[in-house]
């Protein structure tokens, strides 16, 4: 299970994964983040995964697919801190070449 909160701050907004985001919530996961981007079209989105426990290949698909909703609407998304297993699978896949995940929320927001 995975829930989702999104916060505003300094005009960008911050959605903070709680739990395990696999095949089973990454649709839903993948369908809050393009509501959360067509709210507030060219805005920075900051993914903070410290609380993602799990990620597998399916959630690592809807964070591309979140980065290509998030350009096509002229903003970005960036990662900030991942937590151990999922820095692992961003390193395994290579996707943290991609998208460089940053050590907290507040790097995030300033890179």
């Amino acid at each position: 299970m995975l829930e989702l909160d999104v916060e505003t701050r300094d005009g960008a907004r911050i959605v903070v994964a709680r739990g395990r985001l696999s095949m089973v919530s990454a649709r839903t996961f993948r369908e809050q983040v393009a509501e959360t981007i067509s709210g507030a079209p060219g805005a920075l989105v900051v993914l903070d995964l410290s609380q993602t426990e799990f990620i597998d290949s399916s959630g690592l698909g809807a964070i591309v697919a979140c980065l290509k909703t998030a350009r096509q609407a002229g903003g970005d998304l960036r990662l900030a801190a991942p937590s151990k297993q999922v820095t692992m699978v961003l390193g395994l896949t290579n996707l943290d070449r991609v998208i460089r995940p940053r050590a907290t929320v507040d790097e995030a927001l300033r890179d």
